[in-house]
């Protein structure tokens, strides 16, 4: 007699952890398409994105947070009230620590706050394994088990991980698939993501705009999609999406980094962009950009529900 298979599990894990502790290039590597945005600038992920992980005995739905962070602005305050509804509603919440660098204040408020939560079984996930050597490994491996205990945080698994080389991608999906509680799939086989469209194209746009300018505009930078429609009378073998969006700084001198000398810098931006959109969507792309100064937008309420926050 064959042994009783085990059965269907369904359910939303996050991540959490510092800003760029590597959990949105994790959420990428486990989803295996580009869903969260990467960027080694922290404080870039600014919607909670959920990416879909389809597996034969289990679907698990990834809900990507931005990191949280001592807010100075209103929209940092706004980002922290976020993360922290969002870890009393999953099922399973994975902390992101880099193995490359200690552990630090950072770490340790995240912490505080996650005794806070008892219920939700709680993953220590160790990133960035390939760039450390295996005695630095262990020490970390250590100082997390410590911190579990000096807070009363019971790990249910503590996990090296790299999710750029690769290593133990999988182990970790299959470690958190066995917290999740028994239950039907939640979403369609083949979706990756909940996430309208619109808001994934206006991230790869911001994504793309900030490459190369990161130290210059760091946060003050929005995009909003204007429309997406299908350009009128294409074949249908041929269609074509008209894609007008706008990128938003706070200030006109920040207009001129943005456009680069004779627009190259803005041709570029839509150039890297167009390609991410149209392996998303699977559709070529017509993309039209505008750069527009939103004074201040951070720090405004009205500007920021505008913008989308």
């Amino acid at each position: 007699m064959s042994a009783p298979s085990s059965p269907y599990r369904s359910g939303f894990a996050c991540f959490v952890g510092r800003p760029n502790a590597g959990k949105s290039t994790l959420t990428n590597a486990l989803v295996g398409t580009k869903v969260a945005i990467t960027s080694d600038r922290p404080q870039t992920t600014r919607h909670t994105v959920r990416g879909i992980v389809h597996r034969p005995d289990a679907q698990l739905v990834l809900v990507d947070t931005p990191g949280l962070h001592k807010p100075r602005t209103l929209l940092g305050e706004r980002l922290n009230d976020l993360v922290r509804s969002t870890w009393a509603e999953v099922d399973v919440i994975g902390f992101c620590l880099p193995a490359d660098q200690k552990l630090g204040p950072g770490d340790k408020f995240i912490a505080k706050e996650l005794a806070e939560i008892k219920k939700t079984p709680k993953v220590a996930i160790v990133t960035k394994t390939d760039l450390v050597d295996s005695k630095r490994l262990a020490e970390q491996l250590i100082a997390i088990h410590q911190l579990g205990e000096e807070l009363g945080i019971e790990w249910a698994e503590i996990i090296p991980v790299s999710a750029v080389g690769d290593k133990q991608v999988e182990l970790v999906a299959e470690l958190i698939t066995k917290l999740l509680p028994e239950g039907m799939p939640l979403y369609p086989d083949g979706d990756l993501t909940d996430e309208p469209e619109q808001i994934m194209v206006a991230e790869l746009i911001r994504e793309a705009a900030l490459e190369g300018v990161r130290d210059e505009l760091p946060h003050s930078l929005a995009v909003v999609v204007e429309e997406m429609l299908p350009r009128e009378g294409r074949p249908a073998d041929r269609p074509l999406l008209d894609i007008h969006a706008n990128v938003y700084i706070e200030r006109q001198s920040q207009k001129a980094i943005v456009i680069g000398a004779k627009g190259a810098r803005l041709k570029h931006v839509g150039t890297t962009a167009r390609k991410h959109i149209e392996a998303l969507l699977g559709t070529p792309v017509f993309l039209d950009l505008h750069v527009k100064v939103a004074k201040d937008w951070q720090r405004d309420p009205k500007q920021l529900r505008k913008l989308g926050f």
